[in-house]
């Protein structure tokens, strides 16, 4: 998580989600971690108000 100061918008907040799927196509992993936080509830919850970077590794 990361505390952000934009000179025009002030501060919010960041996340940075890293995800690793072993065994896995780097593209289908990608694919998996972006389907998965757009059904996440706490995604959900936090969607508008948090930005989120999801790299799969």
């Amino acid at each position: 998580m990361d505390l952000i100061n934009d000179p025009e918008e002030g501060f919010f907040l960041q996340a940075r989600l890293q995800v690793s799927l072993p065994g896995l196509d780097l593209t289908l992993a990608q694919s998996i971690a972006d389907r998965a936080h757009q059904l996440c509830p706490y995604s959900k919850a936090t969607r508008g108000n948090i930005q989120v970077l999801i790299t799969a590794l």
